[in-house]
């Protein structure tokens, strides 16, 4: 596996996203795939800890199910994980109901060797596995979004979609920008003192 770093090496909102090579899985077949390949798709970065755990296939199951609301959104999904290739392809061919995630939508990315968390800052140095980092690289391989959860809770789906929706909205409508809890056909503002006194005018 190789990984290119940003701008000094630091992972910081705004620039380039780490780049990696990784063996994943993919219609339970062994893919290698590069993050750079999906220029000119958004793609969510989604660690979590381990294979056959209580939280993980919680997750990995719920974002798999929502899988075309993200296709749609012009967006890739990539679950990461310290397990290998092998592991993620056992975990897959288990069945939801005995803790397994069956089949899933998106690749299972093996970091056996924990590079990528180590890059992405989501490595837990005592534990050796990653924190529940999601990160948003846009259509550029620009971080755009990132939360790190500890081990013991789990994300959200829809608020992912909706972090999803408002970059995207902010980044073909130059002029706007997304107020607290916007959502998909909500009023944004104009980021300027005089215009955006319309949109405080109406609160």
């Amino acid at each position: 596996m190789t990984l290119t770093y940003g701008t000094e090496g630091c992972l910081r909102i705004g620039q380039q996203a780490p780049d990696f090579t990784a063996t994943s899985v993919v219609d339970q077949e062994f893919k290698s795939i590069k993050l750079s390949d999906y220029r000119g798709r958004y793609v969510v970065l989604l660690f979590y800890p381990l294979d056959f755990t209580f939280v993980c296939p919680t997750e990995v199951t719920a974002f798999s199910d929502r899988y075309p609301e993200f296709s749609q959104l012009n967006t890739e999904i990539l679950g990461i994980s310290v397990d290998s290739e092998f592991s993620h392809l056992a975990w897959i061919q288990t069945d939801r109901k005995s803790g397994g995630v069956g089949d899933i939508n998106y690749p299972l990315v093996s970091d056996i060797k924990k590079e990528i968390s180590a890059a992405y800052n989501v490595l837990d140095p005592n534990a050796g596995i990653a924190l529940r980092g999601l990160f948003i690289v846009d259509k550029d391989g620009i971080l755009q979004h990132s939360t790190i959860n500890n081990l013991a809770f789990g994300r959200n789906v829809d608020e992912t979609l909706r972090t999803l929706q408002a970059i995207q909205h902010v980044q073909s409508h130059i002029d706007e920008v997304c107020p607290v809890n916007w959502q998909p056909g909500d009023k944004t503002m104009n980021p300027d003192p005089v215009k955006s006194k319309i949109y405080f005018a109406d609160i």
